[in-house]
């Protein structure tokens, strides 16, 4: 039971990642135009490997192969991606996806402690 558990949050924990980095490439302008009103410095060089980054760390998680070094590449990821994106200072809206972006860093770090469970491609990674 535990390796099932294991296998479904890997999953519900990566398509969040999966389903945002497709995303960015689907609707490239708009996100490229978000990105660039932001501020960001090189904003089509970052719109490209975060959609990169996060596809391919969804697919390692959800396969259980090296999910420890992909957990661990989102949480580096998400940490400026958080304090850019969802300043808590902007309002109850912004606060409420900095404290998702927060607990699901806390998800990641778990499976980065705990590894993939037995129902992975490679479970010491």
């Amino acid at each position: 039971m535990n390796s099932l558990a294991a296998l479904a949050g890997r999953i519900l924990l990566a398509l969040i990642f999966l389903l945002s980095g497709i995303d960015k490439f689907v609707h490239y302008a708009p996100t490229l135009g978000y990105m660039t009103k932001v501020g960001l410095p090189f904003p089509e060089v970052l719109l490209i490997a975060s959609g990169i980054i996060e596809i391919v760390a969804a697919l390692a998680i959800i396969a259980g192969w090296n999910a420890r070094w992909a957990a661990a590449a989102l949480v580096l990821w998400m940490i400026p991606v958080t304090l850019v994106f969802h300043s808590p200072a902007g309002g109850q809206e912004q606060m409420a996806h900095f404290m998702k972006n927060v607990s699901i860093m806390g998800g990641l770090l778990v499976l980065w402690a705990m590894g993939p469970g037995a129902l992975s491609l490679r479970r010491s990674g």
